[in-house]
């Protein structure tokens, strides 16, 4: 999983493709992109199309939309001149890097018999008024009955507001979020953790666990406002499923 890249805030490739060859070593069967590729506009996005096109996995690289990637931080002369870069970052995604962009939608994998769905829902927040875009309902539906369900959702306060305390999304075993970057600043070691961050959300970094069900929040690759974190480092997270 990674999450958070914003990739208008590097002001060179060397970092970009630094990510992209530690991804690529994994050699990983599935990777999750859980949102917020630019800051404001498809624009800082495109320097780096090349570099990003070039993440691999064996089976398919999954993406989901974070709140940046709405263009709701821009003053847009026109209601269409929004819904044309809108449309323009959904195309970067899907035709030039070739990820899957899941809006509200879910893929259905057969693995040894067994079916695993991976469910990708638009963004859906809680906390600070970033808005509410996706549907879960509609994202779940066909995806009820796979033997294992992994959810991708942008923001973790979605996971405490309707993931975790529905009994209709009972059976998603694993949310995947990203978002809070940690505040790109607290301290983490062995046995402790605190950032500011947690006094906004109540998961705001690493794994949670509620009844069966699990919400890890990546800390993000990316730096938005601060050029920089202290004590939060960049994370690319490598989760391996393993059977009961």
């Amino acid at each position: 999983q990674i999450s958070d890249l914003h990739v208008g805030s590097f002001a060179s490739s060397k970092p970009v493709q630094k990510i992209v060859d530690l991804i690529n070593e994994e050699n990983a069967d599935i990777v999750f992109f859980t949102g917020d590729l630019v800051n404001y506009t498809v624009d800082e996005a495109l320097p780096y199309a090349s570099i990003l096109k070039k993440i691999r996995a064996k089976k398919a690289v999954y993406s989901i939309l974070g709140n940046h990637d709405y263009g709701m931080y821009v003053d847009w002369s026109s209601k269409t001149d929004h819904e044309k870069h809108f449309q323009q970052l959904l195309d970067l995604q899907r035709k030039e890097l070739g990820w899957d962009l899941l809006m509200d939608e879910n893929r259905i994998l057969e693995i040894n018999g067994k079916k695993l769905a991976v469910i990708g829902v638009q963004y859906i927040g809680h906390n600070l008024h970033f808005g509410k875009f996706g549907n879960l309902d509609k994202a779940y539906e066909g995806a009820q009955n796979a033997d294992v369900q992994l959810l991708l959702s942008h923001d973790p306060s979605h996971w405490d507001h309707e993931v975790s305390v529905n009994e209709k999304y009972k059976n998603i075993h694993a949310t995947f979020a990203g978002h809070t970057h940690g505040f790109q600043f607290g301290i983490e070691i062995p046995g402790f953790k605190w950032s500011p961050s947690q006094w906004v959300y109540k998961q705001w970094a690493g794994l949670y666990k509620q009844g069966n069900q699990f919400l890890y929040v990546n800390r993000g690759l990316g730096f938005l406002g601060y050029p920089g974190r202290l004590g939060i480092w960049p994370e690319i997270t490598l989760i391996e499923l393993k059977k009961a």
